[in-house]
């Protein structure tokens, strides 16, 4: 399992790829592959048979995982992407903590 800067419900935002520039929340993340599925980022095309009777088929559009290097978290406190670090506090808890404007997230 990889470890991974950007956890689910993180707001984020697409530095690399097609979707360069794009917002939005993670919605899953998948630490065995390094990926992230990001709400309204890199839509996908499935061509989707119905199983069973009722079922409904045809086109769906669907988002797909995107690696989790290609996004950047969006601070809360400064409103920019930017890196995250991790601060240890004094009573040992972690808290991950924005590299431009040096405030922690509130998690």
């Amino acid at each position: 399992m990889k470890k991974m800067h950007v956890k689910r419900g993180d707001e984020v935002q697409v530095i690399a790829g097609k979707d360069k520039g794009m917002k939005g929340k993670v919605v899953n993340a998948f630490p065995a592959t390094g990926k992230v599925t990001v709400e309204g980022v890199n839509i996908v095309t499935k061509h989707q048979k119905a199983r069973r009777q009722g079922e409904a088929s045809g086109i769906m559009h669907m988002e797909a995982p995107i690696d989790a290097s290609n996004v950047l978290r969006v601070c809360p406190n400064c409103g920019k992407s930017a890196r995250t670090g991790i601060k240890i506090l004094d009573d040992g808890s972690k808290v991950r903590y924005c590299k431009k404007c040096k405030e922690t997230f509130n998690d």
